[in-house]
């Protein structure tokens, strides 16, 4: 099934005024349909969940759980399994806090990777600070996906936890999950997957894959931003303590101890982001409605066409494998990223120039920044056009 880009674009309002955007990688646009949802939770549908006996708290609650719902099925998962973060940042500190807290100590071993976001390597940072716990990197193959090999010669018996990207935000490279968790099943660790770039562009079913934990955000998957979902599995969920403290986690407080809720609910302290669950919800039935594997061919099109025209120029340096899942860094030589993107923003069309929260892999590629552009399920032709025109300007304006 293919998509109908013209109906599509009509639905994303922060796409008009003939705007080029390549930026889906860093924050997706949000269809109507869920700034709608947003708008209605926000004003004649408001009310606080889990505490009100009057009616449109009760009903809230149930919009809220529904969209639980709709989160955990989304990935193949179970509503007991989702807990709301703020994102796929705050999940990976959680587990790292949580479970890493109460499970690691010193001389055990986590596994991670060169092309990791900041957000995969310094909560772990963190937890080595106090428990002691060693850090060990993966490299990658020369195309720029994780070389699992060279995790299946690291890993060991001392490794609790193999934590890595399922599509990197800057190389676009997808990871053979079955893979690394087989692996690591090998060696008796957990596996963390970071699924921020994946759940946007790939069919993601956890229970397939096989893996422990999976984090991913909203506002990459055509939601708001502030609220994303870390699933684990029930039985490591249940057996995890509690983060934060404060209302709605509890099950009994006095001055003298407190016991705690269940899980989920440990692990949602205080007044949750309602608006925001609601907004997520509503993005998942928007992108469900698409179909994750027409959004996947459209954007993996996308990348093929991109990858080919800047491939036969000369002086542009193509980073991470052919076949990318909907992302396409590179470099312009002699034009740093940062002026390629203002140079392109004069055109109408947003780019990503930078580091992209990945500063060891840009030590690894020897680049201080790369340009990135991102597509989304409305990406189309004419944004590849943009761009290709912007970039043939930057090379005039540098001589």
């Amino acid at each position: 099934m293919s998509l109908d880009l013209a109906k599509i674009r009509a639905d994303f309002p922060g796409l008009s005024g003939n705007w080029h955007y390549l930026d889906s990688g860093a924050t997706a646009q949000k269809p109507q349909a869920v700034i709608d949802a947003c708008t209605r939770a926000m004003g004649e549908d408001y009310a606080t969940v889990h505490r009100g006996v009057y009616a449109r708290s009760a009903n809230m609650t149930l919009a809220y759980e529904a969209a639980r719902r709709k989160v955990a099925a989304f990935i193949g998962g179970q509503e007991q399994e989702i807990v709301f973060t703020r994102g796929a940042t705050e999940a990976i500190n959680l587990v790292a806090q949580s479970w890493g807290g109460a499970n690691l100590k010193a001389g055990d071993r986590i596994l991670l990777s060169v092309l990791e976001h900041h957000s995969n390597i310094v909560p772990w940072q963190m937890l080595r600070e106090k428990t002691g716990v060693e850090i060990d990197i993966c490299p990658l193959t020369e195309d720029g996906r994780i070389d699992l090999a060279a995790a299946e010669r690291i890993l060991t018996p001392a490794h609790k936890l193999v934590a890595l990207a399922h599509v990197s935000n800057v190389l676009g490279s997808v990871l053979h999950v079955e893979h690394i968790v087989a692996l690591a099943k090998n060696v008796g660790a957990k596996v963390l997957i970071d699924g921020c770039q994946a759940v946007p562009r790939l069919p993601v079913d956890v229970a397939a894959l096989g893996c422990d934990f999976y984090a991913f955000s909203a506002h990459k998957l055509y939601g708001p931003t502030g609220i994303g979902a870390l699933w684990a599995r029930e039985e490591i969920l249940q057996a995890m303590p509690p983060w934060q403290g404060g209302g709605s986690m509890i099950d009994r407080v006095t001055f003298e101890r407190t016991t705690y809720a269940p899980a989920p609910t440990r692990f949602e302290a205080g007044t949750p982001a309602i608006i925001e669950a609601i907004g997520f919800g509503a993005a998942v039935d928007y992108v469900s409605a698409l179909g994750l594997e027409a959004i996947h061919a459209h954007e993996a099109a996308l990348v093929k066409c991109l990858r080919g025209e800047l491939g036969a120029m000369n002086d542009v340096t193509l980073f991470g494998p052919e076949d990318s899942a909907g992302i396409v860094s590179f470099a312009l030589d002699g034009v740093h990223p940062h002026d390629l993107g203002t140079i392109l923003d004069e055109a109408g069309v947003a780019i990503r120039a930078g580091h992209h929260c990945a500063q060891p892999l840009m030590d690894h590629l020897g680049v201080p920044a790369t340009a990135r552009a991102s597509f989304g399920l409305y990406s189309d032709d004419s944004d590849i056009a943009a761009l290709l025109a912007g970039i043939e300007r930057t090379k005039r304006i540098f001589g």
